[in-house]
């Protein structure tokens, strides 16, 4: 989501701090792995740092100008000096690395810098992470090469020994809800958002989308049923829940944002009102909150967290609903 060094400046502080330092120094690593969690900015940030390095007129001597041909280049991706690798279905092949090899064997098209980037390098297969580890082994003079992973773990210890390893950390909820406010989410959904989602470019995606803003009325009105009886509980599910969560994924969903209902419930019997993140339904959750213990809420989540754990264990969705409803009145005072 971080197109520039000031967007990027908000999330990873302490990433640009590094970039500033090396480039003004002009020590600049020969190869790089940027390391963190999905939407944590690391192709952001590899396309930030390969503009300031071809930048031909950097802010201050290292902030991209965004302006010059080399800036506009690498934003649309056609940049003959920079190239970038992902994997070929599921893996990251040995030709691959080959073909980017041959590639660097060649005279720089523009100048003599290089910089390549590796998308998911945990996903190279054995024959290429060693052709890669050769190239890194034998760095060529003005190259850079930026490797980039959820799972560090994954990559060849051989591999991470020739990397300057820059960590980039999780966005927490107060500045995923700044971010995703300035970018025009309804301050009322910003907040469920953040709990659901850490990477920027989904929760983003969650914002705009119908089958998201339904599923929260969904989930609000089951909730609402819960108290009264099993039948018209049941009767939500079959008419409402069952068309409109069909796919695994979108079943995880829904127990999450249920989850949420029963943590804001929570929230309000501890006295912690400012941690809710159903911001519009805070009055009807206060009288909820009244007819129910915190032993119950917390018996009732974890009711929940057994569904999500069932789920992908592939349970059968409507047998589980089914099962989960009527656990959660059972554990409630309402019946």
């Amino acid at each position: 989501m971080a197109k520039t060094w000031e967007q990027l400046q908000e999330t990873q502080p302490i990433v640009l701090k590094m970039f500033k330092n090396t480039i003004l120094k002009k020590r600049l690593a020969h190869a790089y792995l940027f390391e963190g969690m999905k939407g944590a900015g690391k192709r952001e940030a590899s396309t930030i740092l390969a503009k300031s390095v071809f930048c031909q007129s950097p802010v201050d001597g290292y902030i991209p100008c965004e302006d010059c041909l080399n800036c506009k280049r690498i934003n649309s991706g056609n940049h003959p000096d920079i190239h970038v690798v992902e994997p070929d279905g599921l893996s990251i092949k040995k030709n691959q690395i080959h073909s980017l090899q041959e590639e660097f064997s060649k005279t720089g098209v523009e100048s003599n810098k290089k910089l390549y980037m590796i998308v998911h390098a945990d996903r190279m297969t054995v024959n290429a992470a060693n052709s890669l580890l050769k190239f890194l082994e034998e760095p060529h003079p003005q190259t850079i090469a930026i490797l980039m992973t959820e799972q560090s773990q994954r990559i060849l210890p051989t591999i991470l020994s020739r990397c300057q390893m820059i960590s980039f950390k999780a966005l927490s909820p107060d500045q995923m809800i700044e971010i995703l406010t300035s970018n025009g989410v309804e301050p009322h959904m910003a907040p469920i958002l953040a709990q659901l989602t850490n990477n920027l470019d989904e929760a983003l995606e969650y914002s705009r989308n119908d089958w998201f803003v339904q599923a929260q009325k969904i989930v609000l009105k089951l909730y609402g049923v819960l108290k009264k009886n099993p039948l018209e509980a049941m009767v939500t599910l079959q008419e409402e829940w069952f068309f409109h969560f069909k796919e695994k994924e979108q079943v995880d969903h829904g127990l999450d944002l249920l989850l949420l209902i029963f943590k804001d419930l929570l929230y309000i019997k501890l006295g912690k009102q400012d941690q809710i993140v159903y911001l519009n339904e805070k009055i009807r959750l206060e009288q909820f909150a009244l007819h129910s213990s915190s032993k119950q809420l917390s018996e009732q989540m974890t009711v929940i967290l057994e569904a999500k754990r069932k789920l992908q264990a592939n349970m059968n969705p409507q047998l589980l609903m089914e099962q989960l409803v009527l656990k959660l009145q059972e554990g409630s005072s309402f019946v």
